[in-house]
């Protein structure tokens, strides 16, 4: 395991302002993935009632299960006391939340799998 101490670098150069999203399940309350948004990306959330986050990787709007079909629908946006980071309850829908899978090939129910030790 390696940890990405410069994700944070590439998130300011990706050219875009965005704040970071915590996604956890409005049930079981569980983390599922921490993402980033901009103001587009939050509307386009707010709109359809799903998770839109914004790619900084991509540079481009990313629209949560899109091609895999593991969708989050949105319960609640909430927002901390200093106004610059989200939380998204949501209800996921398909067959996981993470793009990663497991040993027997479905995709995992959180992206927060791994102990660090």
């Amino acid at each position: 395991m390696k940890l990405d101490f410069e994700k944070l670098n590439s998130v300011v150069g990706c050219g875009e302002s965005v704040i970071p999203v915590v996604v956890q399940d409005a049930d079981t309350k569980a983390v599922l993935i921490l993402a980033y948004t901009n103001q587009v990306a939050l509307e386009e959330s707010i709109r359809t009632g799903y998770a839109v986050f914004w790619s900084t990787s991509r540079n481009e709007l990313w629209e949560k299960g899109k091609t895999s079909g593991n969708r989050l629908a949105l319960v609640s946006v909430r927002v901390n006391c200093e106004d610059n980071s989200l939380l998204y309850l949501v209800k996921p829908l398909g067959e996981g939340v993470c793009h990663t899978k497991d040993e027997w090939g479905r995709y995992r129910d959180t992206c927060y799998y791994r102990d660090y030790k």
